[in-house]
């Protein structure tokens, strides 16, 4: 059984505007409409319209996207994940 993270992860999403997520590891990719994040829990993919990332501070794990939100989904499983690259992984 795989022992679960013990640093803080949050995300909150503010009237479907604004996400705020901590124990960001990496950005994967980003562009307006996706976001894909590593973090301490799995790969964090926010999906939506108009996005721009407002504060990005890896060295803490910190990251604020504002835009239109319509999603946001976790991969499964806890911890970086490994295997390839991300999108190698998605299309198993």
């Amino acid at each position: 059984m795989e022992e679960r993270v013990s640093k803080l992860c949050n995300v909150i999403v503010e009237n479907r505007a604004k996400v705020s997520a901590t124990g960001v590891i990496d950005v994967v990719s980003f562009d307006d409409e996706t976001v894909v994040l590593e973090t301490e829990l799995g790969t964090l993919i926010i999906k939506g319209q108009d996005f721009h990332i407002n504060k990005l501070n890896v060295d803490v794990g910190e990251i604020v996207v504002e835009g239109e939100v319509d999603s946001c989904i976790y991969g499964d499983g806890y911890g970086k994940q490994k295997g390839g690259s991300f999108f190698s992984r998605m299309f198993k």
